[in-house]
């Protein structure tokens, strides 16, 4: 699975993207989440405060208790403001 950063998120990973082999009993954004939290310090403390996080499965903004069982690509961002 893709997974990509974008924006601070990506600042303080100091990297853009990481292609995982995500375990067969994380089912949603929620679980992913906290299962790179447990594997990553650096991601753990960007996930911090997770109702910041904006997600996006398949380029389709979702949810964290979204199905990503078939998912290829998820990518995490901050909210996005106009202007």
């Amino acid at each position: 699975m893709k997974i990509l950063y974008f924006a601070w998120i990506k600042e303080r990973l100091n990297r853009s993207q990481d292609d995982l082999e995500v375990p067969k009993n994380i089912n949603n954004v929620n679980e992913l989440m906290a299962w790179l939290s447990s594997n990553d310090e650096q991601i753990k403390l960007a996930f911090e405060n997770k109702e910041l996080i904006r997600v996006a499965v398949d380029e389709e903004l979702v949810e964290h208790d979204f199905d990503i069982t078939n998912a290829k690509t998820i990518a995490f961002f901050p909210p996005m403001t106009g202007g």
